[in-house]
């Protein structure tokens, strides 16, 4: 008896035994929870396993937090292991890496979640992918066409899928340096000396800093205004060193950075930079304003993004910044408008046939307020002559021109300028020169109907634009100064066609060999300085002479 007893009493334990299992194990989650698709944060909560005893066999060992496999972003899960990642040198796939497919100007959005969280270069087909967990796209990708070199677009460590090890092979420098070009503060010294080409993938010569720019879709007004902007070398050395502008929260800032270093970047895999990314900033910041597929102005652009650029940049209110600097000048504005309450007493105090009477002491000249006041500007606007509106005996159109110097007389302080909304008689005079001019040529200009294009040529100088012979300057506020009024131009924005269907190029200048370029989109070529001043010059860039 006491024996079945006992034996009852072991089932009984063993069936409790049982019991206990099953329910822990419909307590404990069998399958994580679909929730949207976040993966690992893997690079960013690396530390080094000090405790691992180094490197061995040319490989090392790096301790990192096990979130590969949480693919789904609950990373916090208590009582995870950490995962030894691995570390080596040789890799049996480096030779599939194909350079001819890798374009890293396109955003870095996972091709088939649109992510931008974790974002991986497949370094085989060019594609983006996200994460590399065991049920990321990046895995499946490795899996399905077999390619196995990856590298993540933000940490820039290069990855072998599936095995999961980082590759760390100097052969892939090229790579990282083309995925985020980097420049010392020497190199960029160096820049305006160097005369050296560099050479594309393909074969094809091109120069750093004269690269082409794509035209997206009807976004040559932009291209126009970049390259322009390129040749104002204390902006340029300014956005080459990010190290500048860390501080910046602004996406339109990093992307304006991201592509003066790409323009700039001696060791590009071919012979062009895609703005694409610099255009998404600028559609989100101009809240569409200026949007891929819909031409706009270049000076409309151009002062958008000077004064956006500004206000993203400075620390405070009051503080300058690298935009000011460079193009800040001052002028003295004297606005003559007729005194209402004057006019208005003259009105009801004439006599019945018309005849003013003056009173209290105000006659009819008086009957203007004059207001002086100080005003900085960004670029200065020209106004050009009215073209004829008859044909010659030739029955053509005579095409006006028309000397810079005639045009500058706008700003002698002297000349007045009418405005009708409001109507004032306005007077311009500089009391402060910018180190960098902006002028521009008001060629088009809208009706009720229609837009209208004036062809009037400019005769300006290529060199030595000398400032003071023409309009009056302030004498320099201290002593030794001298009074800087020489002027070199660099950048030419040029408007060819008809109002609405036209299309901008702009003439720049390469300083290290004094060359004079011709750009227009993708296309760049030498051409003459003669050349330069017999367009319909738009916009113009002059740097002061030192």
């Amino acid at each position: 008896m006491k024996t079945n007893r006992e034996y009852g009493d072991s089932v009984d334990g063993e069936r409790d035994v049982k019991r206990q299992k099953i329910v822990d194990s419909l307590s404990s989650p069998s399958e994580e929870p679909l929730v949207p698709y976040n993966d690992d944060e893997d690079d960013e909560k690396r530390t080094l396993n000090h405790t691992g005893g180094g490197e061995e066999d040319g490989h090392r060992v790096e301790s990192e937090e096990e979130e590969d496999d949480d693919l789904y972003g609950q990373g916090s899960i208590i009582g995870k292991p950490n995962r030894q990642v691995e570390v080596r040198r040789d890799c049996p796939y480096l030779d599939t890496v194909n350079r001819q497919v890798l374009d890293f100007d396109f955003e870095r959005f996972c091709s088939v979640s649109l992510s931008n969280l974790n974002v991986y270069a497949c370094l085989v087909c060019g594609k983006y992918y996200q994460g590399r967990g065991k049920k990321s796209h990046a895995y499946t990708h490795s899996l399905e066409a077999g390619h196995h070199v990856y590298i993540n677009l933000r940490t820039e460590k290069v990855y072998c899928l599936p095995d999961g090890y980082e590759i760390n092979d100097p052969s892939l420098d090229d790579i990282r340096y083309v995925l985020n070009p980097r420049f010392s503060r020497e190199q960029v010294e160096q820049l305006d000396k160097s005369k050296q080409w560099s050479r594309a993938l393909d074969g094809s010569d091109y120069l750093p800093g004269m690269v082409g720019l794509n035209n997206i879709q009807k976004t040559d007004f932009v291209n126009v205004t970049i390259q322009s902007l390129m040749r104002v070398t204390p902006l340029r050395n300014f956005f080459l060193i990010p190290e500048n502008y860390q501080h910046c929260r602004s996406p339109l800032v990093h992307r304006f950075g991201e592509l003066t270093r790409k323009i700039w970047h001696a060791r590009n895999f071919k012979g062009q930079v895609s703005p694409h990314e610099f255009l998404q900033a600028v559609m989100k910041a101009s809240k569409k304003r200026f949007r891929i597929g819909v031409q706009s102005e270049p000076v409309e652009f151009m002062s958008w993004l000077l004064n956006t650029l500004h206000a993203d940049l400075r620390t405070s209110k009051k503080s300058s910044s690298i935009i000011h600097k460079c193009f800040q000048g001052e002028l003295e504005v004297v606005k003559e408008t007729q005194n209402k309450a004057i006019s208005e007493k003259k009105e009801n105090s004439g006599e019945q046939n018309g005849a003013p009477k003056i009173t209290d002491g105000v006659s009819e000249n008086n009957n203007i307020a004059t207001e002086t006041y100080r005003m900085p500007f960004l670029m200065l606007g020209l106004d050009l002559p009215e073209p004829p509106l008859f044909k010659d005996v030739m029955e053509k159109n005579i095409i006006p021109q028309v000397p810079l110097f005639n045009i500058l007389k706008k700003f002698d302080g002297e000349t007045v300028t009418t405005t009708v909304r409001p109507p004032a008689r306005m007077r311009y005079r500089v009391t402060r020169l910018p180190q960098y001019l902006i002028l521009h040529m008001r060629r088009f200009t809208k009706n009720n109907f229609f837009r209208e294009k004036n062809p009037t040529l400019v005769n300006f100088p290529v060199k030595n634009l000398e400032l003071k012979d023409y309009i009056p300057l302030p004498a320099p506020t201290k002593e030794n100064e001298k009074l800087r009024s020489k002027y070199d131009l660099i950048a030419n924005i040029v408007h060819d066609g008809k109002p609405d269907e036209g299309f901008y190029r702009v003439f720049v200048q390469r300083k290290s060999e004094e060359l004079w370029y011709e750009m227009q989109d993708l296309h760049v070529s030498e051409t003459l300085p003669q050349m330069v001043a017999l367009s319909e010059a738009y916009m113009q860039i002059y740097e002061q002479q030192q």
